[in-house]
């Protein structure tokens, strides 16, 4: 969207630099998948002279971004209340494991750890009297950011109308247990233990992509009216009238039942069939895509949401779209995934740092040549 980000790091750089297949040293495809638009600095942080430095990126920046514990970022100086007499303008915005006004403030946190302390992983042994497991996918690192980008937003604009900063801290524990609780607090919401936790439609065995005679397809009616449609969409009809599944009430009760028969009817038809049926009863449906299959998908195709670039250095690279469209402000990507410190030089630069300063802070060798 425009903004210039510096990403700071240390000297051995972002661990995701090593994380998958490369083609670089330090450019595996978990960093160039979630780098774009970035600029690389590095200073090593443990250096005072470093710490000066970033000292003086922060007296002209907007926000600052960071994952350190509270007790970590307070040691180098980079606390709120540290900077804040600087530049009074700086939106600081930290995420951490947890608040940091708890007793577990400086405790260290990773997604698998979160996704456990907040109910997630349990959440998907429900399911299926099972042993706990994790999402396949790293949903509180990336929940959690964009919770902070959120917040970053609102505090910029509230500078907009007050000139002042502020400090914005996302609790990666808290912000999850939100998450998780937004349909599974169910009868805490009326503190009455006997109503139970956890929503029902979500724990029933039924609930999954109803496989049909040759593959699987995934439906979702809700209202009285979308079941009616799709019941008369599955020549079934009377379940309309069984008291059981009349209204939403009802169904949320005796949900899995509902799905048992749904899926039992879908078993009788193809894929294909069932779409044009679901689609002429305007019942929500679509396939099930593996991972392979996305980028193969016409529709996505269609929408040039997959798109193939040439990194200056890595070659060929796949990337995506920006997936929110602004009719006025329309996001691109500008710079594509950098090398380690590629932009040091130019940007302690435009700090206002000397050539000799910079040299001293990182070498020749490590300014990108800039």
């Amino acid at each position: 969207m425009g903004a210039e980000v510096v990403k700071v790091e240390p000297p051995q750089g972002d661990t995701m630099r090593q994380v998958g297949p490369t083609r670089g040293s330090d450019m595996a495809v978990m960093f160039l998948n979630i780098n774009r638009n970035k600029r690389s600095v590095v200073l090593d942080l443990k250096r005072e002279q470093a710490r000066r430095a970033l000292l003086r990126l922060i007296d002209g920046a907007d926000v600052l971004v960071h994952n350190m514990r509270v007790g970590a970022a307070e040691r180098l100086g980079l606390s709120y209340a540290a900077l804040a007499p600087r530049n009074p303008r700086l939106i600081h915005a930290s995420a951490t494991g947890f608040r940091k006004d708890g007793r577990h403030r400086d405790r260290p946190a990773f997604d698998d750890v979160i996704q456990g302390m907040s109910g997630l992983a349990a959440l998907n042994a429900m399911r299926d009297n099972g042993e706990p497991r994790y999402v396949p996918s790293a949903i509180a690192d990336k929940f959690c950011g964009h919770v902070l980008a959120s917040a970053v937003a609102m505090a910029l604009y509230r500078r907009e109308r007050t000139g002042r900063g502020q400090e914005v801290h996302v609790p990666m524990l808290e912000t999850m247990i939100s998450f998780n609780l937004a349909e599974h607090l169910w009868g805490g919401v009326l503190d009455d233990p006997s109503l139970g936790l956890g929503y029902g439609r979500m724990f029933t065995p039924y609930r999954r992509p109803f496989p049909t005679s040759d593959g699987h397809l995934c439906l979702m009616a809700n209202s009285d009216d979308q079941w009616q449609r799709l019941l008369a969409a599955l020549a079934r009809p009377d379940l309309a009238e069984d008291p059981r599944f009349a209204r939403l009430a009802q169904r949320a009760v005796n949900i899995g039942a509902l799905y048992a028969i749904v899926e039992e009817v879908m078993r009788t038809r193809s894929t294909a069939e069932w779409q044009a049926r679901l689609d002429a009863a305007d019942v929500p449906n679509g396939p099930v895509h593996g991972l392979a299959d996305l980028l193969e998908d016409d529709y996505l195709a269609e929408t040039g949401f997959f798109r193939r670039v040439e990194h200056p250095s890595e070659g060929r690279m796949l990337v995506t779209a920006v997936p929110v469209d602004f009719s006025e402000s329309p996001g691109a990507v500008r710079l594509l995934p950098p090398r380690l410190s590629e932009h040091t030089g130019e940007v302690l630069r435009e700090a206002g740092l000397s050539e000799a300063e910079i040299c001293g802070l990182v070498g020749r060798e490590t300014t990108g040549g800039q």
